[in-house]
């Protein structure tokens, strides 16, 4: 597995991860019309290009295929962290938030923070993070359920 910086001729490969990282949530974590307002189909192809050239995520790359993304603001929030369905299980977000997190060291950033899908939830909180509270988002009428949590560095 190789980590590096992102690049723009994957930017819908990252898209089309991402959809499919939602939609293979399992149903007892979030309903199919709740997978459908996190994550439409199709994607919108021209907002993740956009999104994608302003947040410059870390990139997990095996065989030169998109494996897994993870994004940093410059306030140490962690806005966005996937992996592919063929590849999870397999150290990909493991390696991506190691990546990250000695980024924020250098950066000198004094807490990482995220809200946190229920099943992100459990992998954030093995990795020190401490819940601060429940949040509930409402999207075209549907709510979706997420954790915001923090870490301090």
């Amino acid at each position: 597995m190789d980590i590096k910086r992102y690049q723009s001729s994957w930017a819908r490969e990252i898209a089309d991860l991402f959809h499919s990282a939602v939609h293979a949530i399992a149903k007892d974590d979030y309903t199919q019309a709740q997978k459908a307002v996190w994550a439409p189909t199709p994607p919108d192809y021209a907002f993740w290009s956009q999104r994608l050239a302003n947040k410059r995520p870390w990139v997990a790359l095996i065989n030169e295929r998109v494996a897994g993304f993870i994004e940093l603001d410059d306030d140490g929030h962690i806005d966005c962290a996937y992996t592919h369905p063929e590849f999870q299980g397999q150290g990909i977000a493991s390696a991506l938030y190691r990546k990250l997190e000695a980024q924020a060291k250098e950066q000198g950033l004094p807490r990482l923070y995220v809200e946190a899908s229920k099943p992100a939830r459990r992998f954030f909180a093995a990795r020190g993070f401490a819940m601060v509270k429940r949040n509930e988002i409402v999207r075209h009428g549907v709510t979706l359920i997420n954790y915001t949590m923090e870490k301090s560095l």
